[in-house]
């Protein structure tokens, strides 16, 4: 007999099971698959909904003090990056503000600069920033970079025509061959649509895997192991189909949600098709969950499996490739990043909404996410027989499990 909606009675049962637990007995997991991810997203994409950070403030010491000098501090500043927030009057003060946080980068333009840039002599403007802050240092220094060359190309300009040169050749002869630069996918470096979008399915990937192991291994360490959700479910793999379902659901909803303020209030670009990053995401939670599944099912004790899950799953991030190149880490890094179905799911997810690739090319992660569930579910599947055949032993008198 099956019921209307055609799901397996054994399945329906254990599905309800788990979700009559999850409201009475485990509200902390249900607070783990549902409040914790919406609640640390949304503080995400309040942290990033500004998109790109612009009027860094730095600090500048003009030891020139010529209208040349303010000249290039008017410039600088006038910069969508950057903002002369303060005068120092050395470079210990430069130095101590830039250490304090309190400006991110120190612009020392030296003296005798109007005389030298005259005497047609090679003067620096020298700028220091923080490597460390990898981004806010970039920003600083390519607002700077964009500012002064342009005020000593004006100079030059000057200068040449002021020797009699005609303006198109002095333009000419200042860049000789000019250089068209083009960003692609994301020429803004608005960080909604590359940091944003990638932090969200990487803290989705640690929910997951997490609450499946620990999910699962509650069944799993009991002194019975899986013995009465089989014998609820009608069977190991439709008892495990109906408990895993609700989180399925749960974490569909979570990313549903997520992607609905993203491509609603923050405006991502979904320049690729709909259906294939839908089925990405699916098959992306469902590896998540498969592995969790595995986790517990081979290390049986929940702790154990959840910090497992934890360790594997929380420096992601850092091996999808997006605050460092994948194609310039090592073997061992390249290995993890390829081992974690986020990298993937990334892949898919970028390709589909900020650079718009061609059907035919986006593939390639979606049938490698299609692999991952497959593999886990068979390896899965492997563990569940040699548990019940363990159990079955031990029933007919064999060795315990």
């Amino acid at each position: 007999m099956r019921p209307r909606n055609g799901l397996r009675p054994g399945l329906l049962l254990v599905f309800q099971r788990e979700l009559a637990w999850l409201r009475r007995r485990r509200p902390g997991l249900l607070m783990l698959v549902t409040l914790l991810p919406l609640g640390l997203m949304g503080l995400l994409m309040a942290i990033f909904s500004a998109g790109l950070a612009t009027r860094l403030p730095i600090a500048v010491l003009d030891l020139d003090g010529s209208d040349l000098s303010r000249a290039i501090v008017r410039t600088v500043d006038a910069t969508p990056d950057v903002a002369v927030a303060q005068r120092v009057a050395d470079l210990a003060d430069g130095r101590r503000l830039i250490l304090s946080g309190a400006v991110h980068g120190l612009l020392m333009i030296p003296r005798d600069l109007e005389r030298d840039v005259k005497a047609a002599r090679r003067p620096e403007v020298v700028f220091f920033y923080n490597t460390q802050t990898l981004s806010t240092g970039n920003l600083v220094l390519r607002g700077v970079n964009n500012a002064v060359p342009m005020v000593a190309a004006g100079i030059r300009l000057s200068l040449r025509t002021a020797q009699g040169q005609p303006m198109d050749a002095a333009q000419a002869s200042l860049a000789p061959i000019p250089v068209q630069i083009h960003g692609l996918f994301n020429p803004t470096m608005n960080y909604v649509h590359f940091l944003l979008a990638a932090l969200l399915p990487s803290l989705l990937q640690v929910v997951v895997v997490v609450a499946s192991a620990y999910s699962v291994g509650l069944d799993v360490e009991t002194r019975h192991r899986l013995a009465i959700l089989r014998r609820l479910g009608g069977g190991l793999w439709p008892a495990m189909a109906g408990k895993v379902l609700p989180y399925t659901i749960l974490s569909l909803m979570v990313l549903g949600i997520a992607d609905s303020v993203l491509f609603g209030a923050l405006e991502l670009p979904l320049r690729g098709q709909r259906g294939i990053l839908l089925l990405a995401g699916i098959l992306f939670l469902l590896a998540c969950q498969l592995l969790g599944v595995l986790l517990a099912l081979f290390l049986r004790s929940t702790a154990m499996a959840v910090s497992i899950g934890t360790l594997l799953t929380a420096p992601a991030f850092g091996f999808m490739g997006i605050g460092f190149p994948r194609l310039g880490m090592d073997p061992f890094a390249q290995g993890y990043g390829a081992l974690l179905p986020g990298t993937w799911y990334l892949t898919a997810r970028i390709d589909q909404t900020v650079r718009g690739t061609p059907s035919d090319l986006s593939w390639p992660p979606v049938l490698t996410l299609a692999a991952f569930v497959i593999g886990l579910a068979g390896l899965a599947a492997w563990r569940l027989e040699g548990l019940r055949a363990r159990r079955t032993a031990a029933v007919h008198g064999g060795s315990a499990p």
